[in-house]
């Protein structure tokens, strides 16, 4: 447990109606009756003045909430104070708070604090700052997954039979016998066996819950002038790029965050595709081409008034939709393809709902939740090829003294990702994005 006692804003700054000031520490208890003059019952909230013990003056009444350790959320004694919400409150509070001991708490303390606790695991401890971070109902619903424990309770039960794994090796090192085959015993091979097939299926998501976390990148491209811009700014219902009849307006990626159904989307209108003018164009077009490459999703815009370029066509593949843009003009055909063709008008908006529905289609059937967790974040993705690497080495071992240390390497990478052996240093770098008071 710790020493010292912290506190830390639990609600959002700012002027508000209650705001909610979090204590977590030996000194929890005391701070209350030195506050209120009163303990609440546990997990019972209680209407009580509080007074700055430094001055004896009244600052606030305010609901008092106790939750004596190990019964919380940190295991150890918290206490929440339930303010009304003005920034004077809010300063006398911190005063009071501070003039009895307490420390302001770094950010993730509180989480870092449930986890050397033993509360959460690792993968449950970032799942908590993924759900303070999510901003759509995709985001919210898998960080909720991973904070009930899912993706810990996968992890920990693979580390769990590559334990059993070992201990059979490492007995049969202890105990061998004269016809006994060197490298992996038969008891133990078709185990490795499973897990590196369970692991490969599990990594061949291509990135499904990082894309969840992080958003699913979707880039607008095609020809100077074939509206690529207009149906952006129609797509946000906001003008975020310039729109102009001048060809090459668009010479930098100009991106806008969207939900798309839950699902958060990272909208890129590109440069126009065509032999360049001049340099700052020639960039601009190069990095439409990398933007294209990197992207989950492509929408490839044609003007429905000529015929499709064939840079633009050039980038047709299983990640891109077709857009004819200008489909209300008369004369407009859609291009040949093999490909359905979306018509839209992005002056009028004519087709955009659908268009919107398309994609929404497309990005849930990539992307919405299988019967199976998702990893979501990279450290996990480099702890698993760690322990996949290690568990294909291990079956073709020439010993058994060296198939039973790649197994055991293989079960720490694994214990890396919940937090259950060999994380001191990891734990700064993964705590230290999260806000105060969690």
């Amino acid at each position: 447990m710790q020493a010292d006692t912290i506190f830390a804003l639990a609600s959002a700054a700012g002027r508000a109606g209650v705001q909610v000031i979090r204590i977590s520490g030996p000194a929890a208890g005391p701070t209350l009756l030195a506050l209120a003059g009163t303990l609440p019952r546990p997990r019972m909230a209680r209407l009580a003045g509080l007074t700055d013990p430094a001055t004896g003056e009244l600052f606030d009444k305010a609901l008092l909430l106790w939750f004596p350790g190990p019964a919380s959320f940190t295991g150890e004694d918290v206490a929440e104070l339930h303010l009304h919400g003005g920034r004077a409150v809010l300063n006398a509070a911190t005063s009071a708070l501070t003039h009895l001991g307490l420390r302001v708490a770094e950010p993730g303390e509180f989480s870092r604090r449930a986890f050397e606790n033993g509360k959460l695991d690792l993968t449950e401890a970032e799942a908590i700052a993924d759900l303070v971070d999510a901003e759509t109902a995709a985001q919210r619903r898998q960080a909720l997954r991973q904070m009930e424990g899912a993706l810990g309770q996968l992890y920990e039960g693979w580390r769990h039979r590559l334990t059993r794994a070992l201990a059979h090796l490492e007995a049969d090192i202890d105990f061998p016998e004269e016809d006994l085959p060197g490298g992996l015993s038969d008891a133990v091979r078709p185990v490795v066996l499973t897990l590196v097939e369970e692991l490969s299926a599990h990594l061949a998501d291509q990135g499904r819950g990082e894309r969840l976390r992080d958003g699913i990148s979707i880039a607008i491209l095609g020809a100077p002038n074939a509206g690529k811009s207009s149906l952006m700014n129609a797509i946000a219902r906001r003008d975020v790029a310039i729109v102009s009849n001048q060809a090459g307006t668009t010479r930098d990626v100009i991106e806008v965050q969207l939900d798309l159904g839950g699902y958060p989307v990272l909208l890129a209108d590109t440069a126009g595709l065509r032999d360049a003018a001049d340099q700052v164009e020639s960039e601009g077009i190069r990095r439409a081409l990398d933007r294209a490459a990197k992207a989950d999703l492509k929408l490839l815009v044609f003007d429905g008034l000529s015929d499709p370029d064939p840079a633009t066509l050039a980038l047709a593949d299983g990640d891109a939709l077709l857009v004819m843009n200008k489909a209300d003009q008369p004369g407009a055909t859609p291009p040949l393809s093999a490909q359905p063709v979306l018509q839209v008008s992005a002056r009028t908006g004519d087709g955009v709902p659908a268009l919107l529905q398309a994609l929404t289609d497309e990005v849930s059937r990539r992307y919405a939740p299988s019967g199976a967790p998702a990893l979501t974040r990279a450290r996990h993705r480099a702890a698993l090829e760690e322990c996949r690497e290690n568990l294909q080495r291990a079956l073709s071992a020439p010993l058994p003294e060296l198939a039973a240390e790649d197994v055991r390497l293989a079960a720490r990478a694994l214990g890396r990702i919940t937090g259950r052996v060999d994380v001191e240093e990891l734990l700064d770098v993964i705590f230290r994005d999260f806000c105060i008071g969690k």
